[in-house]
């Protein structure tokens, strides 16, 4: 088993036996984990609803059009009730992550940068040289409110006091909360350290820019909705999905066509431009 899945499943199997373990009388072991396997399962999806699907795709590259009420309810839910994600800022460090990658000017991570450093820039990332999120929609209250550094305090509060409502147990409320960020750090090593450094995944494309790998297998194209593609987002990073074959697990694309069927989005202009080398890629919705 490679490293990163290990750690993976590890740190998904502590936040479920830490569940059961810590659980109050009134629900019991079984209960407890089973409460904390829901929580995980509520925070990952809207989480990668947030940012995979709705930031990362619709707005950061413009490849799919959601319904603006969608994308304002989303974001507030998630930075309220899941993990707070400053959605302005992301988008600025991701456009120039692309725009620099694994160089100076990249906010993720240098080509030099080890696991330790990568996980400290997965918190504290390096200054962004340019100014990349000025987009309209961005202007708007509710990612103006939510990127306020008053909100990112308050956010916190109030997904901690949400899962206090729910069990009312400050101990074993803090477990899943914490839980499901030590979760969340693991996912964001995933696409900044393990899919930028040669060592890992494959390359389907052997782009001299940056170091971007795919990472394929089940556990890490479910937990980041197949980010972890990102040798092939590097290459093509304009469209909807990012799975180039039909071999290549996408469960992001998956969601993007369920959420399609409900009329919450629709393919931008350039979601579906397809290369001549990609001509047989289903890119419809």
């Amino acid at each position: 088993m490679k490293i990163y899945n290990a750690i993976g499943f590890a740190i998904l199997a502590l936040c479920v036996a830490a569940s059961a373990l810590l659980a109050p009388d009134a629900l019991g072991p079984w209960k407890g984990a089973g409460v904390g396997i829901l929580y995980i399962l509520f925070v990952w999806f809207l989480a990668g609803i947030y940012l995979s699907d709705v930031i990362h795709m619709g707005i950061a590259h413009g490849a799919l059009d959601y319904k603006l009420w969608f994308i304002k309810t989303v974001v507030l839910l998630n930075n309220t009730l899941g993990i707070y994600v400053d959605p302005v800022s992301w988008v600025n460090r991701h456009r120039n992550h692309h725009r620099f990658a694994d160089h100076a000017g990249d906010p993720n991570k240098l080509s030099a940068d080890g696991f330790w450093k990568t996980t400290y820039l997965c918190l504290f990332p390096y200054r962004c040289e340019q100014d990349m999120a000025r987009d309209e929609i961005l202007k708007s209250w509710p990612f103006s409110m939510v990127g306020h550094p008053l909100f990112a305090v308050f956010a916190q509060l109030i997904s901690y006091g949400f899962v206090w409502a729910l069990v009312r147990d400050w101990k074993y409320a803090f477990v899943l909360w914490a839980g499901i960020r030590v979760f969340a750090l693991w996912v964001n090593l995933i696409q900044n350290y393990w899919t930028h450094d040669r060592r890992f995944g494959a390359r389907r494309y052997d782009d001299p820019g940056d170091n971007a790998m795919n990472i394929g297998e089940w556990l890490p194209v479910m937990a980041t909705f197949s980010a972890c593609l990102q040798n092939n987002h590097h290459h093509y990073p304009h469209l909807l999905r990012l799975s180039h074959a039909d071999t290549e697990f996408d469960f992001g694309f998956m969601t993007v066509k369920l959420m399609s069927a409900l009329g919450l989005v629709t393919p931008s202009k350039t979601g579906t431009v397809k290369p001549e080398d990609l001509a047989h890629l289903e890119v419809s919705l």
